[in-house]
């Protein structure tokens, strides 16, 4: 572990507080990595403008690229004709999305399952990769290359968010 890519960690307390301020539920694996260290270039979830903002990024891209790059499911219905209708379809869709939490930049883990080993996704408008299988892999390739190892054969389905990915590849 690379010292200058950490700094301290949260007490439970602060976890706490940012999960009830923010309706979220931080998986156990990073509320493990979050009491023990955090990313010194990580979002400070004692900054809620920051957070906010960072929390609202994944849903303000998507619009642009259902207005001007062609983005519509099939699944979504018959594409509608005016913007504030399309709009409404994706509110909806990302309703029942789970909500992705930021880890550093536009990268972000999903909140579901509740559960350790979820895929860490880059997020930017409807381009969404996987960035890392689960949070330690994610890490290690933010801080030693995209490269540093093979990636898996298996990565862990999330409603939505893997969707993209797959319909980017």
């Amino acid at each position: 572990m690379n010292l200058d890519h950490w700094t301290r960690g949260y007490t439970q307390a602060e976890l706490d507080d940012a999960q009830a301020k923010f309706g979220l539920v931080f998986p156990p694996d990073l509320v493990a990595l979050l009491r023990e260290r955090r990313p010194v270039r990580g979002h400070d979830w004692a900054d809620e403008a920051a957070i906010r903002s960072m929390l609202e990024w994944p849903l303000e891209g998507l619009p642009f690229d259902i207005e001007h790059n062609a983005l519509w499911w099939s699944e979504w219905g018959e594409r509608p004709d005016h913007p504030e209708a399309r709009a409404e379809v994706l509110r909806s869709v990302l309703s029942r999305a789970p909500k992705l939490i930021p880890l550093l930049s536009h990268r972000y883990l999903p909140e579901q399952p509740h559960e350790s080993g979820n895929p860490v996704f880059s997020v930017y408008q409807a381009d969404v990769i996987h960035y890392g299988a689960n949070l330690e892999d994610y890490f290690e390739r933010e801080f030693n290359g995209w490269g540093h190892r093979p990636w898996p054969d298996q990565i862990r389905y999330v409603p939505f968010w893997s969707d993209l990915v797959e319909r980017n590849c």
